[in-house]
């Protein structure tokens, strides 16, 4: 298994948490760290792009290159679409190099310390390149959950500061350029640039959060950054902003605007959207706390009012070969027992490989619209409507005198 990166306790990676809700830093530092095959999964993949890195720009001969990669193809998370994504990040690094006329300083895997804004904060950057008065900053993540967006992230603009505060005394660096590349979600990465200036005004901004966070003051402030909290199971502020929705919303009508609507009988559509706003992580907080219990229960810490019980259980071959064989041998014809399908096109990619299979089945992939979902107004994708523009009405007709 690879190892885990260390972790600062106000981390990059953490950094749109601490920064939202300051005091959940030293209240997540009592709390033992969730593993999780995801996150192992991730770090296997850095493990491998940062060996690709190495071989290409930083002398890593071929056979050590060779046997490393085989180490670490034998971990049992491994799997052969990671050299595919990892590729994607290596092609990357090679285009910003190449972009110069000269090979640029290239490091991987760097440790960038930004304690001169956030107290003992310090990170690992994937890649930094310095050219000229240029820095890049470049992410990889291999998750495929949730895209993340490079423009105003705090994660890798806190790398930014640790790289600058690296490379200031040898390049009078004025441009900062941000990429984070996420091959599992998309293909070209998301980019950001910003002058050094402004970077440095960003940081001076946090610099008052950042020490709340660290001596544990400031006020909890529960919202989607709860999401990967430790704390986020038994946090009280959490569990209040959630069970304030009993009140708030009685006679089906917030406290505030009760003055204002005295009989509405139904909701105003701000109310609705005010509503779905609140209560939209009221399920997921459900969940965490019957995750908790559940584990507690099943530890041997009752949970009053709850208790651990075996599910349903469903019948199941222990040899569905060797069964259905018996079955042929009694007269049965052995095809009726199994079906065949095709694997989905994800499946497929990772038997043939991502690039071949495009370019193989590139005339028979699709891209249907997808099912429409509500997000809240700040998601970056258009919005869509059932209604029909005149052009789709009319068509080609066009009005005359």
């Amino acid at each position: 298994m690879t190892a885990e990166r260390p972790h600062a306790l106000l981390s990059a990676s953490a950094a749109h948490r601490w920064l939202a809700c300051p005091p959940s830093a030293r209240l997540e530092e009592k709390l033992p760290e969730l593993q999780s095959s995801y996150a192992a999964e991730g770090t296997l993949a850095h493990a491998i792009a940062e060996l690709k890195a190495r071989r290409a720009f930083l002398g890593l001969s071929e056979q050590e290159y060779k046997a490393k990669l085989q180490e670490l193809q034998s971990d049992p998370l491994y799997e052969p679409e990671m050299l595919t994504h990892t590729d994607i990040y290596i092609d990357y690094i090679t285009s910003i190099a190449n972009g110069y006329p000269s090979l640029p300083h290239i490091a991987t895997e760097l440790r960038l310390d930004y304690s001169e804004w956030v107290p003992e904060g310090y990170g690992t950057g994937d890649c930094v390149i310095l050219w000229g008065n240029t820095l890049h900053v470049i992410d990889f993540k291999y998750g495929k959950g949730v895209p993340v967006e490079a423009e105003e992230n705090p994660q890798i603009m806190l790398y930014a500061l640790g790289a600058y505060s690296a490379y200031k005394m040898i390049a009078a660096i004025d441009t900062v350029k941000m990429a984070i590349i996420q091959p599992r979600l998309r293909k070209e990465p998301s980019e950001w640039e910003i002058s050094i200036n402004d970077l440095l005004a960003w940081g001076e901004n946090i610099r008052p959060i950042a020490r709340k966070a660290y001596e544990g003051r400031g006020e909890f402030n529960p919202g989607d950054h709860c999401k990967f909290c430790r704390a986020r199971f038994t946090c009280r502020a959490r569990a209040a902003s959630y069970l304030s929705l009993e009140d708030d919303y009685a006679y089906g009508r917030p406290l505030e605007m009760q003055d204002e609507y005295p009989d509405a009988p139904l909701l105003t559509r701000e109310q609705i959207g005010a509503a779905i706003q609140r209560a939209e992580g009221l399920l997921e907080w459900v969940e965490d706390l019957k995750r908790w219990a559940l584990a507690e229960c099943l530890a041997g810490r009752p949970v009053p009012g709850w208790k651990a019980v075996e599910g349903r259980s469903v019948r199941q071959l222990s040899d569905p070969d060797a069964a259905y064989k018996a079955l042929a041998a009694n007269g049965y014809d052995i095809n009726l027992f199994y079906e065949r399908k095709p694997i989905a096109l994800t499946a497929a990619e990772k038997i043939v490989g991502k690039t071949q299979f495009e370019a193989i089945c590139a005339d028979y992939i699709i891209k249907p619209p997808g099912k429409p979902t509500l997000v809240p107004e700040t998601d970056k994708r258009p919005a869509v409507t059932n209604v029909q523009s005149a052009a789709e009405v009319f068509g080609d007709i066009i009005e005359t005198e």
